[in-house]
């Protein structure tokens, strides 16, 4: 069965960091399917993969109205099955794991029909396809949880720096599950760029949050000399502490 692992939090976290280090671990054991579902789109360079922006969701899915509405796309063509093969067509493959861009969303303020798309899609791509684990790299903040991108996932990792806006937006997402018909089969909470002790305000917040921590993240000097070359942070030093904190999760995790 597909296991789903969704990916969190504030954005600035490094949660598309990490997330580009749970594919690459997890396509070390089974088949994957990488989602970016942060319209930004820059999971594909933290994995270190081209992108052509012409073949997101939100571009395919433009594209496809404007043919529409043109007269160059017969309004008998099933919308669904159109869009799927267009997906197909923008998938990224690579060794172990195949790479879907969400893109832009529909209008300013509207992601529905991109969501929805995705969600069928997705459904459609592990039944066809046998991936064995679905990692997504969520959105910054809230909206792909409220919106419920992420809903029926065994894996969510919610992503924040040592700072109380961070635990803040952490609590409010761990809330907003429960509000929601989402489903969750366990919930972690990881702490990046850590730089020595958590601060007594810090520790103090996550106790009344109730979130659970499953990794502190020490602040990692390799991830910044990559990024200054334009490498992809698979890339990191074997001895890194991200890549090796990032490794532990995999290992503890029910993957």
């Amino acid at each position: 069965m597909t296991k789903t692992v969704a990916v969190a939090g504030k954005g600035g976290t490094g949660k598309t960091s990490v997330a580009a280090l749970l594919i690459k671990f997890l396509s070390q054991k089974g088949l994957v399917l990488a989602v970016d579902a942060d319209p930004s789109i820059n999971l594909n360079q933290a994995l270190g993969l081209p992108l052509d922006d012409s073949k997101t969701v939100g571009r395919i899915r433009e594209k496809m109205t404007e043919d529409i509405s043109a007269g160059r796309l017969s309004p008998t063509i099933a919308k669904q099955e159109y869009l799927f093969g267009k997906i197909l067509e923008s998938l990224i493959e690579s060794k172990g794991f195949d790479l879907l861009a969400m893109g832009r969303p529909e209008g300013p303020g509207c992601y529905c029909a991109s969501n929805e798309f995705l969600r069928v899609s997705l459904d459609k791509l592990v039944k066809d396809y046998k991936y064995d684990y679905i990692v997504m790299d969520c959105e910054a903040g809230m909206e792909h949880v409220s919106r419920q991108t992420t809903r029926d996932v065994d894996v969510l990792l919610i992503m924040s720096d040592p700072t109380i806006r961070g635990v803040t937006t952490a609590t409010r997402i761990k809330e907003l599950i429960g509000e929601l018909r989402t489903k969750v089969g366990e919930l972690g909470f990881i702490v990046n760029r850590v730089k020595g002790e958590l601060s007594p305000e810090i520790k103090k917040a996550i106790d009344e949050s109730g979130l659970q921590v499953i990794a502190l993240i020490p602040e990692d000097p390799n991830v910044a000399g990559l990024e200054m070359k334009g490498r992809p942070v698979t890339e990191l030093p074997e001895e890194s502490p991200l890549q090796v904190k990032v490794k532990e999760i995999v290992e503890r995790l029910p993957l």
